[in-house]
């Protein structure tokens, strides 16, 4: 007798016809990158909301070639700068609620800095003295992640959690295009949309996986058709236009938190810096490409159009670049200062409950401190 002649065996039923879940056509991204400055949508764009966003692009582009520096000077194991990409930073950071939770990547460090993180503090992962630098609870954001694309299901997590708890909560996840290559970003997409999770993904498409092109990681029409075939919508937006970038996100967030389930945003920008300090990008690009990125500057999109309109004179924009180099000499004080260090924070925060070999080695570690110490004291 054989498993399906057995009593009670399970006999699957013929399946049905093929039927389509969702209509493919509202899920399409634009053609063409959306845009917000230089077009006459513009116009209707918030005074205020263009003011804070300048002010935040000045900041964080100071914050990078700073936070630069101060790894040439040993400060900082390792700096990924995200300038030329500061639209997309701080434009994730604003379309937040303050009960909505940011899952950065490891070259996110801005976006955190912009959603209330201490600038020291979300350097710290990248000085090597600590786990995170901050806690993810305060700010509602989640540490740094180093792994390619592994936050985004960390995201999915949280979002449907919260909405299985009834909290009014989106989740908004950081990713390069690099990160849509890994298995975790197909597994975060699917699980959002078949769940409908409130969750935002903000795919950051500066060119390169480190040295490797677009082209040669993917043959769709953009990352944002990606959307389609897991059933959510997919968005296009220029990636260097804070207010094109903030639209779309806010617009996002808001469909997010009424039940519509995920929206994947490709943004489309440009990495001006190397990778980090120990890559070295004319290897694979040439000047002239990153010259032409520089015409598209985040910063000066959006310094043209407040002074063409008149909400910005040469008063205001001095005053803005004065608080930013106050940020800096601030973080470079800060930043000069060698932090006293506790080995035995090792082992902090990495389980609720210490496992029995994360104990045998707090242990062990504590005997050689202990030994180091007596050894010390006797000379």
């Amino acid at each position: 007798m054989t498993v399906m002649e057995q009593r009670g065996a399970y006999r699957p039923s013929p399946p049905p016809a093929w039927q389509p879940r969702t209509d493919p056509a509202p899920l399409l991204p634009d053609a063409e990158p959306y845009r917000v400055l230089g077009t006459e949508a513009a116009a209707k764009a918030d005074p205020e909301l263009l003011g804070r966003l300048y002010e935040q692009l000045v900041l964080g582009r100071r914050y990078n070639t700073q936070a630069t520096a101060l790894t040439k000077q040993g400060r900082l194991a390792v700096y990924p700068s995200s300038t030329g990409q500061e639209a997309c930073e701080v434009a994730a950071a604003l379309a937040l609620q303050d009960r909505d939770w940011l899952f950065p990547s490891y070259r996110d460090t801005l976006a955190a800095v912009a959603r209330g993180v201490d600038p020291v503090h979300a350097l710290t992962l990248l000085r090597g003295d600590w786990h995170t630098g901050y806690d993810p609870a305060e700010h509602r954001v989640a540490p740094l992640s180093t792994p390619l694309a592994t936050q985004l299901p960390h995201a999915v997590g949280l979002a449907h959690a919260a909405r299985l708890k009834g909290d009014d909560v989106v989740a908004l996840a950081m990713v390069g295009d690099g990160g849509t290559s890994e298995g975790d970003f197909h597994e975060a997409l699917n699980f959002a949309a078949v769940w409908q999770a409130p969750v935002v993904f903000l795919v950051q498409n500066n060119g390169f996986a480190i040295s490797v092109p677009l082209a040669k990681q993917t043959a769709a029409p953009s990352l944002a058709h990606k959307a389609v075939g897991y059933g959510m919508p997919g968005r296009l937006v220029d990636g260097n236009d804070a207010a094109a970038v903030h639209e779309v996100l806010t617009d996002a967030v808001r469909h997010a938190r009424a039940g519509g389930g995920p929206t994947l945003v490709e943004a489309v920008t440009y990495r001006i810096d190397a990778h980090t300090n120990a890559d070295d990008a004319t290897r694979y690009r040439g000047d002239a490409e990153v010259e032409a990125w520089r015409a598209h500057d985040p910063v000066l999109l959006l310094e043209r159009e407040l002074t063409g309109r008149g909400l910005l004179d040469e008063d205001g924009v001095a005053a803005v670049r004065q608080s930013a180099e106050t940020m800096a000499a601030r973080l470079r004080e800060r930043m000069n200062q060698d932090p006293a260090l506790d080995p035995m924070d090792l082992f902090a925060h990495v389980y609720a409950e210490p496992t029995a070999q994360l104990r045998e080695q707090r242990e062990l570690l504590a005997a050689e401190l202990a030994a180091e110490a007596e050894e010390g004291t006797a000379r």
